[in-house]
């Protein structure tokens, strides 16, 4: 089980130099830490669809708001490797290249959550959680995730690791939110099985579960396209109307709720959302200070109850 303190959520950072220019991001990342938040998620392919980048941008940002605040003992930095193209996979050399890439663009001398951004089938995983092993045995990593690994590969991976000695899987990361719920089926039972922490990724759906997309409703967001599109099911639609009696009920945000519904999952250590602006750092926030009662995550709950195949 991991022993690091994510705090109430994680600060999403495949905004910065996306949505959130440099300046931006600095605001972003004060408002957040200075309001109580604890730790950042980022990754060496942040963000490199973007016309002109080459990925890392994410992490230099947080990098120079590190160096600039002297905030980084205040803070649980995240990042991950094997999805840039100029970094691809889950090689050894791949691994202890891309690691020490990330900490020269996050001016750090450990990187607190090292996650393999998804799984290499082509690497032996031996091969992968020795290099992983051998940074933690460095001081380099304090701890490894997972990130879009099948339930088997995280159970392999950690029989692997506790025969040959090496640094286990700690966390997960994966897309988990009210309206994408496969992971229950298969892969919760799985961490619970194994001690793994989860912290869920897309945990508001592209930023649906803001409540800011209704039926007829327009929004100008990059995201809209996706996040639209979840209002095509009726029941997405009914879940709006749970998420806006219990948010009413509590005083606070739909986004608040919706993080909240998360954290009170078993194994989710702390839900992962981003923010672009100032603005939308209080609702991040506000989803530690909401108790959410038996019933009000029932309620929500089978608004979108997963069904196995």
């Amino acid at each position: 089980m991991t022993s690091l303190d994510f705090g109430p959520v994680m600060l999403g950072g495949n905004v910065f130099g996306w949505t959130a220019d440099r300046e931006e991001g600095f605001r972003v990342l004060d408002a957040f830490v200075d309001g109580g938040g604890r730790s950042i998620d980022t990754a060496d392919v942040y963000v490199a669809w973007i016309p002109g980048n080459s990925g890392g941008e994410s992490e230099t940002i947080i990098g120079e708001w590190l160096a600039s605040r002297k905030r980084r003992d205040d803070v649980v930095i995240a990042t991950k490797v094997g999805s840039l193209a100029s970094r691809k996979g889950l090689s050894a050399a791949n691994i202890e290249a891309a690691a020490e890439d990330s900490l020269r663009r996050l001016q750090t001398d450990r990187i607190d959550l090292y996650f393999a951004h998804r799984d290499d089938e082509e690497t032996p995983q031996e091969e992968a959680l020795a290099a992983f092993d051998r940074l933690v045995q460095a001081g380099k990593v304090r701890e490894i995730g997972a990130s879009n690994f099948a339930a088997d590969r995280l159970r392999s991976a950690a029989a692997i690791a506790a025969s040959e000695g090496l640094t286990p899987f700690t966390v997960a990361q994966d897309e988990w939110s009210l309206v994408e719920r496969a992971a229950e089926i298969d892969l919760v039972p799985t961490l619970d099985e194994l001690g793994i922490a989860e912290v869920p990724y897309s945990s508001l759906a592209s930023g649906f579960l803001t409540g800011k997309y209704r039926p007829g409703a327009t929004n100008d967001s990059v995201r809209a396209g996706k996040a639209g599109a979840y209002l095509e099911n009726p029941r997405n639609v009914d879940l709006l109307a749970a998420l806006d009696d219990v948010a009413a009920d509590h005083g606070t945000s739909v986004t608040a709720v919706a993080l909240a519904w998360l954290a009170a999952q078993r194994t989710v250590a702390a839900p992962i959302a981003s923010a672009r602006t100032v603005d939308q750092v209080a609702d991040l926030l506000a989803a530690g200070r909401v108790r959410l009662t038996p019933q009000d995550v029932e309620q929500l709950s089978a608004a979108t109850e997963p069904v196995s195949g």
